[in-house]
């Protein structure tokens, strides 16, 4: 027997709250939705495919979500979740578009800006990621994310290392276990040749983060590094 849709809603969100989020889709795919409610239905289905890494799925109530006047809320949501899967399946542009749509909004945070400065870095805009950075910074100056990002793309840059790997390592403090800020400070020691520093971070990084190209690659230059000296 089907739920009554406030009823219905209402479980799915105590469901998704609780990070039982197969239960909640089961709840809301079993539910009839009246044309009242459905923006509240592609929004908890939309966040629950998201977070069941279903992100095909998930795109199709998002993009519905943001299309359709939201309240600002959960427009800005939705606009960062958007952000998020198409940074991790690489399509850059469309999430800088969603980014920037979040930009005049009274909620805009570090996190979009630290999006923003990560999406177009990716890009191969290292100085706008920086600026972007920045931005973040001056919301939240204590923000790992931000202060993490940061003193990675100064390291790339060969700018500022000092400042660099003050930043990477405030981000390290806050979360020592994290393998992207292990690579980050790893890399900001490389560059200011701290090698036997570099070398124990960076193979900390690479244990964790398995196959990914860039840490390979940071760890390998310094292997060159070692040979050479």
């Amino acid at each position: 027997m089907n739920s009554p849709p406030e009823e219905a809603l209402n479980s799915a969100a105590l469901l998704y709250k609780a990070g039982q989020y197969e239960k909640a889709l089961s709840v809301l795919n079993s539910a009839v939705i009246q044309e009242e409610n459905y923006l509240e239905y592609a929004y908890l289905l939309g966040l629950c495919y998201a977070k069941l890494k279903k992100y095909d799925e998930a795109l199709l109530y998002l993009e519905q979500m943001v299309t359709e006047n939201a309240e600002e809320e959960r427009e800005t949501q939705c606009r960062l979740v958007l952000a998020y899967i198409y940074i991790v399946t690489g399509r850059y542009r469309l999430a800088e578009y969603e980014l920037k749509k979040l930009l005049g909004a009274a909620s805009v945070s570090a996190v979009a800006y630290s999006a923003l400065g990560h999406t177009v870095w990716k890009q191969g805009r290292i100085k706008d990621g920086l600026e972007w950075y920045k931005r973040a910074l001056e919301l939240d100056p204590e923000n790992p994310t931000a202060l993490n990002g940061f003193g990675y793309l100064l390291a790339c840059d060969n700018r500022d290392l000092e400042k660099a790997l003050s930043c990477c390592r405030k981000a390290l403090d806050k979360d020592p276990g994290n393998p992207a800020y292990l690579d980050s400070f790893g890399w900001a020691c490389f560059k200011l040749g701290k090698l036997e520093e570099a070398g124990k971070h960076l193979n900390a990084a690479a244990m964790r983060l398995g196959n990914n190209e860039e840490c390979r690659n940071h760890l390998e230059e310094y292997r060159k590094a070692m040979l050479i000296k």
